[in-house]
């Protein structure tokens, strides 16, 4: 196995790493290190990552980075919903909310923006903020027990951490019904709707870190990205056949529920579609169960955030957090989930047709002006 240098300690909230390679050229690797709690994105992940990728990047003998999680079972799934949930329950004296999410839209956007290859290393559970993570990742490498999901409307959220922008990519209908069912994916999808470059078997890990160091990366950044496409390329032809894709069947229909003229139309298409399937069936329950008021959110944000820039979107998401910290309905769907775990959010709207305009237009209202906004300088 190949030996990894260790660069800060084996316990800290991201290990960090490096490979040496045969011609002298170093591989980072930083590994989200939380593995009881499925590796959750809390911010002081966030605060040890970003500086970290920082350094990497002005580092002539880093040639990429490979961005993991501890474990077995997810990369990440989720950001730290409890330290928020704490935040918004004893009034957010310290403005932890907008601190939160803005730092962790900045990680993710420098991610997006980075120049030297991220390898995204897609094993498990990838959901909410490790979707933001994986999102802006040069390769996204995706294995047979990838289950990639933006659950937010199970919490009185919305698919935030850039999904404004990427849900607004896939194919037409499917960002939407994704974010009103929260529907977990699997490797085969996420490489349809563009989450996912590569199929890789997680037991040819070892086989990538050796493959890694043979590699003959340089100091030119755009070969570099070059070899590392074609060494998982590689791993990908050497790997099996990745799960049958639950979304393709669907796209037709998809596309004729993003033509329809309003989103109870659309809801009701959604929950009219033969559930025999259970994929499909757990898809509609959540969608049931869920937010009215996120639903809502939902099909407002995709809309007002088409074909803006990335740097917009986060800009217009955070103003929605913010809002979302502040309102109660996030804060009441975390603590059914996973304070109280009682399953039984109290919603503030029992329907669609219940949400006043009004509310809806205080999520997207402007908090800052171009010059204060938090995210202004990205």
């Amino acid at each position: 196995m190949t030996a990894l240098q260790l660069l800060n300690t084996p316990d800290a909230p991201v290990v960090f790493e490096v490979a040496h390679c045969d011609n002298g050229m170093q591989v980072a690797f930083a590994t989200l290190n939380a593995p009881k709690a499925l590796n959750a994105l809390n911010l002081e992940m966030i605060r040890a990552l970003a500086p970290q990728l920082s350094v990497w990047a002005n580092d002539d003998n880093i040639a990429m980075v490979v961005l993991k999680g501890a474990g077995e079972k997810a990369f990440c799934a989720g950001g730290d919903v409890v330290s928020l949930y704490k935040a918004m329950h004893s009034g957010d004296p310290e403005n932890y909310i907008e601190t939160f999410f803005s730092e962790e839209y900045r990680l993710d956007y420098q991610i997006h923006c980075y120049e030297k290859p991220i390898l995204l290393w897609g094993n498990g559970i990838i959901m909410g903020g490790g979707l933001g993570l994986m999102a802006g990742a040069s390769h996204k490498v995706v294995t047979e027990s990838a289950r990639i999901a933006m659950p937010e409307i199970t919490i009185g959220l919305y698919p935030d951490v850039g999904g404004s922008y990427f849900l607004n990519k896939m194919p037409t209908g499917v960002g939407l019904f994704l974010g009103l069912t929260g529907a977990s994916i699997n490797a085969k999808d996420a490489h349809l709707v563009g989450l996912g470059d590569y199929f890789v078997d997680a037991a040819k890990f070892d086989e990538l870190l050796i493959g890694l160091t043979k590699t003959k990366f340089g100091k030119t950044v755009a070969l570099n990205h070059e070899k590392l496409s074609q060494l998982l390329q590689q791993l990908d032809n050497a790997s099996g056949k990745p799960p049958k894709s639950e979304l393709k069947p669907l796209l037709p229909q998809l596309a004729e529920m993003a033509a329809l003229p309003s989103l109870a139309a659309q809801v009701d298409y959604i929950l009219s579609l033969n559930s025999e399937n259970k994929w499909l069936a757990r898809a509609q329950a959540s969608l049931q169960h869920g937010s009215p008021l996120s639903a809502v959110l939902i099909s407002e944000q995709l809309k007002r955030s088409a074909g803006k820039t990335l740097k917009t979107c986060f800009m217009q998401e955070l103003g929605m957090s913010v809002q979302c910290g502040k309102f109660g309905e996030f804060q009441e769907g975390v603590r059914a989930l996973l304070i109280d775990k009682d399953g039984a959010p109290a919603w503030r709207y029992a329907a669609l047709s219940a949400v006043e305009p009004a509310i809806v237009e205080s999520f997207f209202a402007a908090q800052w002006d171009d010059k204060t906004h938090p995210l202004a300088s990205l």
